[in-house]
């Protein structure tokens, strides 16, 4: 059954997220489909960071660490996000970078998985991981001697061997969309005595996780990408309640700084870890970045009201079946093919395209029509099938993705309408669309 402009119009009308919208600034005249890169500014934001400055900052100075209780920001932030990801009451603090917190809690996994068995000397990923922990991974293997092993995602089971430490892993894959089943991929790291580290960069207020249920070790994520909480914003850290209170200070994460100490002003010279989630913090915390994240989560606290993370997982599958839907009808004989899973169990939610040439230039055609996506290179010699089944994808990608707090039908509509015109009038071979930007 073919839809129409009207059907998806209808859609709208009918849905009951679409007050979430009135929470988010978006610039007229722009689809913006990148919020899995970088989330759309909540209104309250502006007004909020305005006042930290010039009222808690400007007139209040020192003493609002505590009245304006900024010392416990990051654990009230981490408490808000927990149920976002399936976690308990002080399980999650908001701090530093997806980088630092990988390096913080994949060291601990290390220290963890070794002791144990002293002959575990591999971490496993997936070869098309996001490349920022396939780096830390890698440092952290050459400082002590061990093996970084990448695999591809249908082979990560055979991979699960008596010499792996940590299987580290992103829950769903920043280039084609795929979601792993987290459940059954941690039961079998376990079953095999293997540590699990997830990322939940492109899930955190994407799709519903569930990291005590799934019996996770140790997780991060960002907060710029789907909690909105502005570029760079901080990041978050999960560790299962069995692994945070280790006493042995061996077992904990490196970087201990004065912030996870269990009385940092008591200036004592040596370190005594805070107890439990608070060790895995280190520094001074950015007070403005943390108050501006916090406006993305109040989104999703507002949105509880209306059925929570399940309606928004709802919403996104129906917004990304039908994208998939209008551009194989309306884009068709283009030479575009589906790099992300059509099951639902297995897509996040973005949906990504590939072509053989011309995918970067598209995208920016698209974006000068302002419809903002986004690019990712290809990654060597094409090998993957372009049909949607979620398996390795090599060529170049067209990425969008589908923000349920914002993002309507009628969007998605006249997105694949752009998509279509830019196709069939060749618009995207002009120079001008070719010429390669720094960020893509």
């Amino acid at each position: 059954m073919t839809i129409t402009h009207q059907d998806c119009r209808a859609l709208d009308a009918q849905d009951p997220l679409a007050p979430l919208r009135a929470h988010f600034t978006l610039p007229p005249g722009v689809i913006y489909l990148d919020g899995n890169s970088l989330g759309v500014l909540p209104k309250a934001t502006a007004a909020r960071v305005a006042d930290v400055v010039a009222r808690e900052w400007g007139t209040d100075l020192i003493k609002s660490w505590n009245t304006a209780s900024w010392f416990d920001l990051p654990q009230r932030l981490g408490n808000q996000l927990a149920p976002l990801i399936g976690a308990g009451k002080d399980e999650v603090v908001c701090t530093d970078s997806t980088s630092i917190n990988l390096y913080k809690v994949l060291s601990a996994a290390l220290n963890i998985a070794r002791e144990d068995s002293p002959t575990r000397k591999r971490i496993v990923s997936e070869r098309s991981n996001f490349p920022t922990d396939l780096y830390i991974a890698e440092g952290l293997c050459k400082e002590r001697g061990l093996e970084l092993v990448l695999v591809e995602p249908e082979d990560i089971a055979a991979a699960l061997t008596s010499d792996v430490a940590v299987l580290m892993l992103t829950h769903v894959n920043y280039r084609t969309g795929a979601m792993h089943d987290m459940a059954a991929i941690t039961a079998a790291a376990h079953a095999q005595g293997i540590l699990c580290v997830w990322d939940l960069a492109h899930s955190a207020g994407a799709v519903p996780v569930d990291l005590n249920g799934a019996g996770a070790d140790f997780s991060i994520g960002c907060g710029y990408k789907y909690l909105n909480g502005g570029p760079g914003a901080p990041a978050f850290v999960w560790v299962h309640p069995r692994h945070a209170s280790r006493p042995d200070l061996k077992f904990m994460q490196p970087l201990s700084g004065w912030w996870g100490h269990a009385a940092p002003f008591a200036f004592t010279p040596d370190y005594q870890p805070a107890p439990g989630i608070t060790r895995y913090l280190c520094g001074t915390q950015p007070i403005i970045s943390l108050s501006a994240l916090q406006c993305g989560l109040d989104v999703f606290t507002a949105a509880q009201s209306l059925g929570g993370m399940a309606a928004l997982r709802t919403k996104s599958l129906a917004l990304t079946d039908l994208f998939i839907k209008l551009v194989e009808e309306r884009c068709a004989g283009h030479g575009l093919g589906l790099a992300t899973p059509r099951d639902h169990a297995r897509r996040g939610s973005q949906v990504c395209l590939t072509k053989d040439t011309g995918a970067y230039a598209i995208v920016q055609a698209l974006i000068a029509r302002g419809v903002i996506g986004d690019y990712r290179a290809g990654s060597g010699a094409a090998s993957g099938s372009g049909k949607g089944n979620g398996g390795t994808v090599h060529k170049d990608i067209l990425r969008f993705g589908f923000t349920p707090l914002y993002i309507g039908f009628e969007d998605v509509w006249n997105a694949v309408e752009h998509l279509r015109q830019v196709l069939d009038t060749a618009e995207w071979q002009r120079p001008e669309f070719n010429q390669q930007h720094a960020v893509t």
